[in-house]
């Protein structure tokens, strides 16, 4: 959408047919639906849930901080897909459904046909072929962690994005209908899965007790990884394919906007020198934000006494989630707040 924008002939193909889902956490934050309006997609509550703002839970503790600016969306990925396609459709982007693309010797197939090209853009996520054909496989991985998701038809509760943290993992509650939630679990453990997490939180198995499920459950791996490169020759790769930040930043989406932005205008100047320099720009916060709630994961004593610090400091929190979407600077933050932070993660009697 953003290539055609700037007037390039565009074709997406992909061996999977429309509407394409993915485990995630269907929440866009208020930056991600400003990135998404000026590719010319307008959401709102019709397709989905609006929330106010994020909510941390835990151990007996919680607290919540509402977004400075709008509101944001949970979405079902199918809806927000079909929103897509329907823009993309307006735009004049043209489309090959269940058409693998390949390359042997050199050429690129689509469906087994040749395709002549003057760019390839790899968008095919944390596996991607199109990384590997262009040699850009060199990366540094920080975190890999196990996500699973399901909905339930239960009535929404609350008008935050919650997530509840546990000793196997955390799980992000998103209200995607008023009377649907997409509920996420990740965790660092390799033999947990979605049940034995929500057990270790009561406060939201009950709330889901009875509840019914209304899709089956989806899994994928979320990283943090930065590649060396993103780009050679006429190859860029976008999306989690050109590096990503652990799910529960809830940023997937927002980083994947900013970045097809970007890498329209450095094709629109001539090449892909200028989406290869500030490429990792975009991916910075995020996989900061990530890196910070990795630790908390993996070491459950800073959780379990951060939260009751932030509960007693919710105005700490509201400034944490500024600068997470991009309101704040987090040098600023760390400058001003970063002795209270170590504080209240590090003295036992700071709350």
């Amino acid at each position: 959408m953003a290539l055609r924008q700037r007037g390039a002939d565009v074709l997406v193909a992909d061996a999977l047919k429309p509407p394409i889902d993915k485990a995630c956490g269907e929440g866009l934050m208020p930056d991600s639906r400003r990135q998404l309006a000026r590719l010319g997609v307008e959401l709102d509550a019709r397709h989905g849930a609006e929330f106010a703002g994020i909510l941390f839970a835990g151990d007996g503790a919680q607290v919540a901080a509402e977004f400075s600016r709008g509101r944001g969306l949970g979405v079902r990925r199918v809806v927000l897909h079909a929103a897509l396609l329907e823009r993309a459709r307006e735009l004049g982007v043209r489309m090959a459904w269940g058409a693998p693309v390949a390359l042997r010797n050199g050429l690129v197939t689509i469906g087994g046909e040749p395709c002549a090209h003057r760019w390839m853009v790899g968008a095919d996520g944390h596996a991607s072929r199109v990384r590997t054909w262009a040699g850009l496989d060199a990366d540094d991985l920080r975190s890999r962690r196990f996500g699973f998701r399901r909905h339930f038809r239960v009535q929404t509760w609350s008008e935050y994005v919650e997530i509840h943290w546990g000793d196997a993992g955390q799980a992000y509650v998103t209200p995607v209908g008023p009377e649907e939630i997409c509920v996420a679990a990740i965790t660092r453990q390799a033999g947990v899965r979605f049940g034995e997490v929500l057990r270790g939180l009561p406060f939201l198995a009950e709330k889901l007790a009875g509840a019914v499920t209304t899709t089956t459950e989806r899994g994928a791996v979320t990283l943090t990884r930065r590649l060396q490169r993103v780009t050679r020759g006429n190859v860029a790769l976008i999306g989690d394919a050109s590096g990503s930040a652990d799910a529960i930043t809830g940023e997937g989406l927002a980083m994947s906007f900013r970045q097809a932005l970007l890498l329209a205008e450095s094709l629109a100047s001539g090449g892909l020198e200028l989406y290869e320099a500030r490429h990792g720009e975009i991916l910075a916060l995020p996989q900061r934000m990530a890196v910070m709630m990795v630790v908390l994961d993996r070491f459950a004593w800073l959780w379990k006494r951060a939260l009751p610090g932030l509960a007693a400091r919710p105005e700490l929190f509201r400034k944490m989630l500024a600068v997470h979407v991009g309101e704040r600077s987090l040098p600023q933050f760390v400058l001003r707040h970063g002795v209270e932070m170590g504080a209240l993660l590090l003295t036992p009697d700071a709350v």
